[in-house]
């Protein structure tokens, strides 16, 4: 069905292209007198900007409420009750784990080379002691079969390559019978089955049971599940349960603007989740770092990142030493050597200590504070550099925290943006951070790309002075700075009204909501996120994902989109359930339209978008309700239901719903 549509999807792709451009070529001109829109328009702008988009009956509800009251709910996230949320998330344990819980549960490789080297011992809880001894057989296999390559190397030999055999020289792959008698077993049966395997053998029955998994872990607890997942691959527990998180919570959460800010502050302080020890820190990271901080000072948030072990693992800043420090002199070398041995190879481009690292220095200025014309030379990010010299971790690779090594710091003053620095030890960065997050700069670096997010790619001038006005004035208060953005004429502006390109991560939150679509399994919308080139905390430079139009306007990326679009609607999304019944939802009845596809057509543009449809997507659409592929009629058959789902999902990948 989605392929025989390819050509119309693609018709329909191309409007948005041409819309799109349009959007990215440049903004509307500021005029004297800003036409303004009407109420019902501004609830579902507030909807659209403060959060990823309206649920079905999200527009009355602003509406019965008023506007401005709810946007003022929205900037007190602790008022407001987020319990169904929370019952959502209940099931992903690790996503109320702190950092070495994580890695005690779901032991990262140096945690198992340290076991198997009798520097830690086995934990004592038997389900996870099964995690270990899984992993430390998986371990000792890959060091013999290295030792076996060197060898056989050193020997002049090539092994050839043979199927895996058991001691009985049997072949271990199971029949397709064991696998069906497996899956039909009772949850906890076949959970026990699965523990009772060797290490080869699970793996082996892992390999049989592709494209099955969710039939494997099906009727399990989340602990049970959680488990099996670790025994093969414990990383894989955390990373999965981070991005099913914010799927769920971006599309659930009542506190919507909190988790639109969550978002915008995590791609501004961004942080890679594929390097090393930050599969375990991110889970904290966004939890106790950005979220808390999402709408309050703004040197607060700078200055918890600065401390986040995930910041300082991104930017290499726990390595970084001063060149004149007791460290680098060789003052307890014997101490340093043996810490640099407990945390693995340790070269500065390869994870060496010693040497001065500007990483972060740099990204603190140009990315977070000041911006990349902010008024800072490289001297400046030397200067920088020397200052956060010894901000270091504890054993990373296992969940080690902040600490200060005074041995690592820079002695003597710094001269910062004019400012000395005086040697103060740790204080020397608090003040630093102090200076960038009061200095005019970074007040309007920042309000500019609060406007690039709220109201448009290229924001008024007017618009941002006055935030960095209210940003200056009112101590960085980042509440308060949405205040006057929220309550500018900007921001209302009747241009402004769907306007903004969403991002692939807004695009399908906002498909999600406004279908009314039950989330069982995020990981399928994950990988769609993958698909439209936006893997979840996926962006390697620290430059963080582009809000702007030009970056998402391409004919692959809209297929993908539109793609995902037309299997949400036709319920072929893996884990996602979807009612196109219009009479749910807070849609309008289907009784007197079922035979109707025009009348149903009318109401879903009604219901997933306001009415706010084109006449170019309206017509294109409605040229095609005759086809019996959207239709569902034979000439013998007049009566028969048209394909809701399709329609809706032609709707959802439209032009119109591509914009915010």
């Amino acid at each position: 069905m989605i392929a025989g549509h390819r050509k119309f999807a693609l018709a329909v792709l191309l409007i948005g292209v041409a819309v799109s451009a349009q959007l990215a070529a440049g903004e509307r001109k500021q005029k004297t007198t800003i036409p303004q829109m009407d109420e019902q328009k501004r609830a579902v702008h507030a909807l659209n900007r403060l959060a990823f988009g309206p649920r079905p009956g999200d527009v009355d509800r602003v509406l019965a409420i008023g506007v401005d009251k709810w946007i003022e709910q929205q900037l007190h996230p602790d008022k407001i009750d987020n319990s169904a949320l929370d019952a959502r998330l209940a099931p992903l344990r690790t996503l109320r784990m702190d950092t070495q819980q994580l890695v005690d549960n779901f032991p990262s490789p140096q945690v198992i080379k340290a076991v198997a080297e009798g520097m830690r011992s086995l934990p004592s809880d038997p389900t996870t002691k099964a995690i270990y001894l899984a992993r430390l057989d998986r371990y000792e296999e890959k060091l013999k079969s290295k030792q076996e390559t060197e060898g056989a190397a050193d020997s002049g030999i090539k092994s050839a390559g043979v199927e895996k055999v058991s001691d009985s020289g049997e072949e271990l792959a199971p029949t397709s019978d064991q696998i069906r008698e497996l899956l039909a077993m009772p949850p906890d049966e076949r959970y026990k089955q699965m523990l009772s395997m060797s290490t080869e053998e699970r793996r082996v029955v892992t390999n049989s049971l592709k494209g099955k998994r969710e039939q494997a872990l099906e009727g399990m607890s989340p602990q049970q599940r959680e488990t099996l997942i670790a025994l093969n691959n414990p990383q894989q527990v955390v990373n999965d349960e981070l991005v099913e998180g914010k799927v769920l919570s971006a599309t659930y959460s009542e506190r919507q603007l909190q988790e639109v800010m969550t978002d915008f502050w995590f791609n501004h302080f961004n942080v890679f989740v594929g390097k090393g020890a930050d599969h375990y820190f991110l889970t904290s990271y966004e939890r106790d770092v950005i979220r808390p901080h999402a709408m309050g000072k703004f040197e607060d948030l700078l200055r918890a990142t600065a401390e986040s072990p995930a910041m300082l693992f991104y930017l290499d800043n726990w390595l970084s030493v001063g060149p004149n420090s007791d460290a680098a002199n060789g003052i307890h070398a014997k101490d340093w050597k043996r810490r640099a041995k407990a945390n693995g190879p340790v070269n500065q481009a390869k994870g060496k200590r010693g040497g001065l690292n500007e990483n972060y220095g740099r990204e603190l200025m140009e990315l977070h504070t000041l911006g990349v014309n902010g008024g800072y030379t490289q001297k400046v990010v030397t200067e920088v550099a020397r200052v956060f010299t010894g901000w270091t971790l504890k054993q990373p690779g296992q969940g080690g925290a902040f600490k200060f090594d005074e041995r690592m710091h820079e002695p003597g003053d710094k001269i910062v943006l004019g400012h000395r620095i005086k040697p103060n030890g740790q204080k020397e960065g608090f003040e630093v951070l102090h200076l960038l997050a009061h200095d005019p700069s970074t007040a309007k670096f920042i309000s500019t790309k609060l406007a690039m997010r709220f109201v448009s790619d290229d924001p008024p001038s007017s618009l941002v002075g006055r935030m960095a006005l209210t940003f200056l004035s009112k101590d960085g208060d980042i509440r308060e700075v949405l205040r006057t953005l929220f309550n500018s004429p900007e921001f209302w502006a009747a241009d402004a009204y769907r306007a903004k390109l969403k991002t692939p991560l807004e695009f399908t939150v906002s498909a999600l909501r406004a279908s009314g679509a039950e989330v069982g399994d995020a990981l399928p919308i994950v990988r769609q996120l993958q698909n439209m080139g936006m893997p979840l905390y996926g962006m390697q430079p620290p430059t963080g994902y582009s809000m702007k139009a030009e970056t998402w306007v391409n004919s692959s990326a809209l297929l993908a989109r539109m793609n995902f679009a037309l299997a949400l609607a036709s319920g072929k999304l893996k884990g996602t359930r979807f009612d196109s019944d219009l009479s749910g939802g807070g849609r309008a009845s289907s009784a007197g339209v079922a035979g109707d596809p025009q009348e149903i057509l009318a109401t879903l543009e009604n219901s997933l978008l306001a009415g706010d449809v084109s006449r170019q997507t309206h017509d294109t659409i409605a040229a095609r309700l005759d086809d019996s592929r959207i239709s569902q009629r034979k000439l013998d058959d007049p009566a028969r239901a048209p394909n809701i789902g399709l329609i809706e999902g032609l709707l959802l990948g439209s032009p119109d719903f591509q914009r915010r």
